[in-house]
């Protein structure tokens, strides 16, 4: 398993391990919901097709990230998640 901040590509981390945790932005998540969204979505879509891959901010949560759009966002990857594996 390899960590991967949100300057490097999924694909990057595939080459060198079997599985990849990441790589959202954190800061990101001090935006507006559409933007954060988008970003996470990426993320989604660039590990589609892939196995092992565990979705994660690049480097943790920021101290003035709002709790509650932590919770939308994991709901909307868990949203996501469900619905490509059913």
């Amino acid at each position: 398993m390899v960590g991967l901040d949100w300057r490097v590509p999924l694909e990057l981390g595939w080459e060198v391990a079997p599985a990849v945790q990441g790589n959202l932005d954190p800061a990101v998540l001090l935006g507006p919901w559409e933007r954060i969204e988008a970003a996470a979505l990426d993320v989604l879509d660039r590990a589609r097709d892939r196995r092992g891959h565990i979705f994660n901010l690049g480097h943790g949560v920021l101290p003035q990230t709002d709790p509650g759009v932590l919770a939308q966002l994991a709901a909307l990857v868990q949203e996501r998640t469900v619905r490509a594996h059913a």
